[in-house]
Parts: C-alpha cells; sequence; structure tokens
C-alpha cells in the first residue's frame, strides 16, 4: 500500500509518517501491545491516507492476535475485503468505514465470533452483503452490540431475517432492505442507536414502541405510510426523530411534545396536513433543530413557535410574527421559504443572535429589508427572493462578515449599487443573485474587487453546511442555473455564482471580473450593457456557463474564451458582435443558438462564411485599442467632419425610418424585450459616444 495520490484531509498528521523503522513498534502512534506477551492486539491506521489494493499476504495479516482494528477513512481503491480478514480470531472491534471497498464481504467475517463492534459502512454502493452471507453473520456474532451496514447494498437480504440479530445490540445502522419492517425489531430492546434508511413500505409497526431504550430513530427516505402513531411519545428517551422521506399522512401528533429530551426533529418531504396548533408546546430547552418543510402544512405560524427552522414549502399564510427575531438567541437556521405568508419582513433581531441562515424565499412579502438585519453578525446565508420587496440594494448588509450567499432575485429592487463603505466587505462572498429586478447604473466594480472568496479556487470548500448543529443540516438554495431554475439542495460543494441578469445595468464590463477564477456561473444578459467582451473573462478557467444575451456588446468574441475547458452553456444572443467566431476546445460544442442575433459573427457552426483574412484572430490588445482610441484624442478638424458628418447622415436616415412607421429591424437594435417584456432603452448619452467612437476608429483604419 502506498499514501494516496488524492490526498485525504485528515488531522492531526497520519500515524504511520511518526513510525520509525529499528524502534519498538509497540510505542508506535496508533499501536497497542499487551505488555505482558508483546503482542499487537490493537492497530489504529484510522484516516492514514493509506491507497491501494489490501492483499491477502499482507503482513497485517500476521498479526494474529489484534483484537481492535480500525482502517477508516482510507482509499483502498474499491477492492474486495480479503477474506483474510477472518483469520483474527481474537477480534472484537473492526472498522472498515469509508475506506472505499467493494464487492461482496466475504462470508469469512463471519468467522470473528468475538465482535462486538462491526463497522462497514459509508463505503461504494458496489459493497454488498448477501443474504448467506448476512444470515451467518447474523447467527454466529452473538456478542455484536454495534452493528453498522449504512451504505452497504443489501437489496436481497429478506427483512424477516433480521430476528436472527442479537438480542443485545444496541446500534444498528442497515441499508436498502426491501419491504415491510418486521415486528421482531421490537424485541431488540436494548437498542439506543437505530438507523433503517433503506427502501421500506408500510407502516411504522407497533413493535418499534417497545424499544424504550432508543435515543436515536431514523427511518427517513424509506416508503413508510399512514400517520404517525400516538404511541411515538413511549419512546421517552428520545433525542433524535428523523421521518423525512416518506409518505407519512394526517397531522403532526401532540404527543411528540412529550419527549422532552428531543434535539432534533425532521418530518419534512412527507404529506403531512393541517395546522400547527398554537399550544403546541415548542419549550423544551433541549431542542435545537425542527424540519417541517415541504408537507401540506398550513394556516398561520403561531408565535408559540420559537423554535422552529425548517418550514419551508407548505401552505402558511398570514404575518410572520414580528415578534420572531426576539426568539432567535439560540436559533441558527430560520427557513419559511416556499410559502404563501405576506406582510413586511420581521423587523427586530436581538444582538448577539447566533442566526446563521435566514430564507424567506417565494412568499408575497413586501415593504423594504429591515437594517436590523446587521444584528445577525453569524449570518452566512440570506435568501429574500421571489418576493414583492420595494427597497433599494441593501448596502448595510456588507457589514456582515460572514456573508457567503445573498439572494434577492426576483423583487422590485431599483437605484444602483453605489459599492462598498467598508473594508473588505462582501469578502466571503460564493453567490450573489440580484437578477430579475430593477436596479440600474454601471455594475459595481468595486464590490467586485472585493470577492475575495470568489478569486481563489478552494476544491475543499465546504461552504453550504452548518456545522455546530447535533443533525448534518445542509443549506439549500434555488438558482437559475444554465438557463433552468433548480433547486440545490444539500450540496457540499462551491457553487459560485454571479447572478446580475435581468436589470437595467449600464456601462462596460469591467476587467476586473476576469479576477473571479472560482466562478461557475456567470450572467449579465438582458441589461443595456455596451463596449465588448473582457478579453480578461478568459481568466475564469472554472466557468460553465456565460450569458451575456441581450445586451449592446459589439467587437470581436475574444479568442481567450476558447481557454474555458469547462464551458458547457454560452449564451451570446442578441448583441452586436462580429467578426470570426474563436474555434478549438469547447467552442466547437456550441451550436447557432449560441450566437442567434448577431449579423456581423461568421465562421463555425453559423453558415456566414467569413471574407478571406477575417477568419484569422486579432491580438488581444486590439480589443483596448478601439476602445481607447478615441480617449487618445483626434485632430479637431477631424472630430467636426466626422460629427458633422455623422450628425447629417443621422438626422437623414432618422427622418425616413421614422416616417416609415419605426421599422422592426431598427427598434430591436435599440429596443430589447427583457425576460419580463419589458423594454429597456438604453442609455443615450453612452450608446452615442461608443456609436462615434466605433465610427472614427472604422474611418482612420482605412
Amino acid at each position: 500500500m502506498s499514501s494516496s495520490p488524492y490526498g485525504f484531509s485528515c488531522y492531526p498528521v497520519p500515524k504511520k509518517v511518526l513510525w520509525k523503522e529499528g524502534t519498538d513498534c509497540c510505542s508506535w502512534d496508533g499501536v497497542t501491545c499487551n505488555m505482558q506477551t508483546g503482542h499487537v492486539i490493537g492497530l489504529d491506521l484510522g484516516c492514514s491516507m493509506l491507497y491501494g489494493t489490501l492483499h491477502s499476504n499482507s503482513t497485517l495479516f500476521s498479526l494474529q492476535h489484534l483484537q481492535k482494528l480500525d482502517l477508516s477513512s482510507n482509499d483502498f481503491n474499491r477492492s474486495v475485503i480479503s477474506s483474510s480478514f477472518g483469520q483474527f480470531l481474537h477480534l472484537t472491534h473492526l472498522n472498515l468505514t469509508s475506506s472505499n471497498f467493494a464487492g461482496q464481504v466475504p462470508p469469512e467475517i463471519s468467522h470473528l465470533s468475538r465482535l462486538v463492534s462491526l463497522d462497514l459502512s459509508s463505503n461504494s454502493e458496489e459493497l454488498m452483503l448477501e443474504p448467506i452471507s448476512f444470515d451467518k453473520l447474523a447467527q454466529n456474532l452473538t456478542q455484536l452490540r454495534e452493528l453498522y451496514l449504512g451504505g452497504v447494498n443489501m437489496s436481497l437480504v429478506v427483512p424477516s431475517s433480521l430476528m436472527n440479530l442479537s438480542s443485545s445490540l444496541s446500534s444498528l445502522q442497515l441499508c436498502q432492505l426491501v419491504g415491510q419492517i418486521p415486528f421482531s425489531f421490537g424485541k431488540l430492546k436494548q437498542l439506543e442507536y437505530l438507523d433503517l434508511d433503506n427502501r421500506f413500505d408500510g407502516q411504522i409497526p407497533n413493535g418499534f414502541f417497545n424499544l424504550i431504550q432508543l435515543i436515536f430513530l431514523d427511518l427517513s427516505h424509506n416508503i413508510l405510510i399512514g400517520r404517525i402513531p400516538s404511541q411515538i411519545s413511549r419512546l421517552s428517551g428520545l433525542n433524535s426523530l428523523l421521518l423525512s422521506n416518506n409518505q407519512l399522512i394526517g397531522s403532526i401528533p401532540s404527543q411528540i411534545s412529550r419527549l422532552s429530551g428531543l434535539n432534533s426533529l425532521d418530518l419534512s418531504h412527507n404529506l403531512l396536513n393541517g395546522t400547527i396548533r398554537s399550544t403546541f408546546p415548542f419549550h423544551c430547552n433541549s431542542l435545537q433543530y425542527i424540519d417541517f418543510s415541504h408537507n401540506r402544512l398550513y394556516g398561520q405560524i403561531p408565535p408559540s413557535v420559537f423554535k422552529l427552522e425548517q418550514l419551508s414549502n407548505n401552505g402558511f399564510s398570514g404575518f410572520i410574527p414580528q415578534c420572531l427575531g426576539n426568539f432567535s438567541d439560540g436559533l441558527l437556521v430560520l427557513h419559511l421559504g416556499a410559502n404563501n405568508l405576506h406582510g413586511n419582513i420581521p423587523s427586530i433581531y436581538s444582538e448577539e443572535n447566533s442566526l446563521r441562515y435566514l430564507n424567506f424565499n417565494g412568499n408575497q412579502l413586501k415593504g423594504v429589508i429591515p437594517p436590523s438585519i446587521i444584528n445577525c453578525v453569524n449570518l452566512e446565508f440570506l435568501d429574500l427572493g421571489n418576493n414583492m420587496i420595494d427597497d433599494t440594494f441593501p448596502s448595510f448588509l456588507e457589514t456582515l462578515p460572514q456573508l457567503e450567499v445573498v439572494v434577492l432575485r426576483s423583487n422590485k429592487l431599483h437605484g444602483s449599487l453605489k459599492g462598498p463603505t467598508v473594508k473588505d466587505s462582501f469578502s466571503k462572498l460564493q453567490i450573489f443573485d440580484l437578477s430579475n429586478n430593477s436596479l440600474s447604473g454601471p455594475l459595481p466594480t468595486e464590490y467586485f474587487n472585493n470577492f475575495k472568496a470568489m478569486m481563489s479556487v478552494d476544491e475543499d470548500m465546504d461552504y453550504m453546511r452548518t456545522n455546530n448543529l447535533s443533525t448534518s443540516y445542509v443549506y439549500s438554495v434555488t438558482l437559475a442555473w444554465k438557463g433552468l431554475e433548480i433547486e440545490f439542495s444539500q450540496f457540499q460543494i462551491a457553487l459560485t455564482t454571479l447572478d446580475l441578469s435581468c436589470n437595467k445595468f449600464t456601462g462596460k464590463i469591467p476587467e476586473s471580473l476576469g479576477k473571479l477564477k472560482s466562478l461557475i456561473q456567470l450572467n449579465l444578459s438582458h441589461n443595456s450593457l455596451i463596449c465588448y467582451i473582457q478579453p480578461s473573462l478568459g481568466n475564469l478557467t472554472n466557468l460553465e456557463s456565460l450569458d451575456l444575451t441581450s445586451n449592446l456588446i459589439a467587437g470581436r468574441i475574444p479568442p481567450q474564451l476558447v481557454d474555458l475547458t469547462f464551458l458547457q452553456v454560452l449564451n451570446l444572443l442578441y448583441n452586436q458582435l462580429e467578426g470570426p467566431i474563436p474555434q478549438g476546445k469547447q467552442f466547437n460544442t456550441f451550436e447557432n443558438g449560441s450566437y442567434e442575433g448577431n449579423l456581423g459573427l461568421c465562421g463555425f457552426p453559423l453558415q456566414a462564411k467569413c471574407n478571406k483574412g477575417e477568419g484569422k484572430q486579432q491580438p488581444p490588445s486590439n480589443f483596448k485599442k478601439e476602445d481607447s482610441m478615441f480617449e487618445e484624442g483626434f485632430g479637431w478638424k477631424a472630430v467636426a467632419m466626422g460629427y458633422g458628418c455623422g450628425f447629417v447622415f443621422g438626422v437623414s436616415i432618422g427622418y425616413v425610418v421614422f416616417r416609415a412607421r419605426k421599422p422592426a429591424w431598427f427598434l430591436k437594435m435599440v429596443y430589447i424585450g427583457s425576460s419580463q417584456e419589458e423594454g429597456i432603452i438604453f442609455q443615450a448619452s453612452e450608446a452615442a459616444v461608443f456609436f462615434l467612437r466605433r465610427v472614427f476608429v472604422i474611418f482612420f483604419n482605412r
């Protein structure tokens, strides 16, 4: 075996790195010896960056006296678990979790009759446990207290065979079992931890409520039907109750409130209906996490629900309680998205609160964004999109140092973005979505210069997860992604996005956008941007989607964009681009639709052929040269000649054009429909200067 070439984020330093040849192995980190016999009885190589195949002739299997073996969190390259593990007859603890094994679990594992703990979880989905192997394991491993098989394919195992498991089990995790949950689970009365993330159907069996020692119960991601039994209150010691992603119906039983030690409650993604009663007691001090999202709950949200977190995707109506902000001292996540709530956003947020995730997306909220949100100094995620907020851009958000996601799309925001007033504002921002508003003025170049997190490419970025919850809660967000509106739920990698589309922004595309090297999606479509495409966009080597549709962009497509090898979506429609389309790499995959409405373009994939010599790519400096020639100055005679000729020509043509009832081809040049079918007329002064500049360049280059 060798160290993994892919690397692991394991801390501290892998134990074997500190091993020194020629020294007593019993002194090595991770090695435990019997002090009387000198035999190695314990070996902990968890998270040690091991890579490769563990062959049956490995010296590891010569350690016949091993009692505890931990090889978790390594990379055994999808190799099979060696049958030689069956030689460790003294083994009491075997941990192979998250080590990338595949194939069949060898039946020889059942020879380890002294095993107290066996963990094969979180390996490749190709790790399988056949019925005969499971039966032998259940019959022979009579001393088992902990059995973790999460992620192991057990689809061929008959649920009734679970009755052969040791009645002394305290922890059990199974995966991909099919059929009904056997009533025999009721005999496993010592169970404290039970995770059955499978494909079980039918109702929750009454036998479950004999498991009075249960602390953790996870029946999520099954096909369970019927109501949540009121007998759930018999499990008085429950700390976590997770029933999400089933087909449970009916109202939320009030008996759940009797679970006084409950820390986490997840009933999301079911068919639950009814209201949350105002008398429903959420006064339990231990309760940290509640998720009722994606059900059919309705009615007003009672103020007494002061520990609520996830109530999104229901039919709640009425106003958000204005006192809600007073309840947020211990609250980490507040998600009320996709309901029918109206009125104003609560304006009170207590100081020193712990809120990290705030989502009111998809309601009918009006008014302004309350400045008191700046009291949420730990806020990482803010989504107020798809409402009716009528306000200017809330520049006070730049004072929140932890913000990573800002989504204000599809509101009635107006005015310009004036730029930062605070040092290092928005330095951690990864998603910035202001699309479908009425924002105007130039693009916020100074903000772009502060987007430090967008400038660095970090493959280990894990910015969409809360780290201090008892449950592993992962943020979700809805974005316009490559032309489709998609909800990204429970994603863990950086999805760096800048979307300013469907506004009234004017002026140039700033060169500083080329610094945002971690961008995956850039959308500036349906604005009134002028000049050319910045060659610096070729530096965005992680970009997968670039949309500049329906602007007033002219000039050539810079050849530097060919270097965007991850680019999957390119939309340059309805601009004033000209010249040859760059060739090679991803550009060979784009079709006509990427360039529609640019009559001056030529070359593949368009039918228009480039003239001789026109197909040669111009050096990058030419883009800036066109833009700077006017600023460098011409002789006043030349300016006067150009202006005079242009003025006479323009007035004459204008008279003829508008006498001819404003032909559509002319209007299309200056009148661009937004995605909301509203006309956006570009700023006349900037467009005129840009037009004259190009006339002068053409005239003096002849």
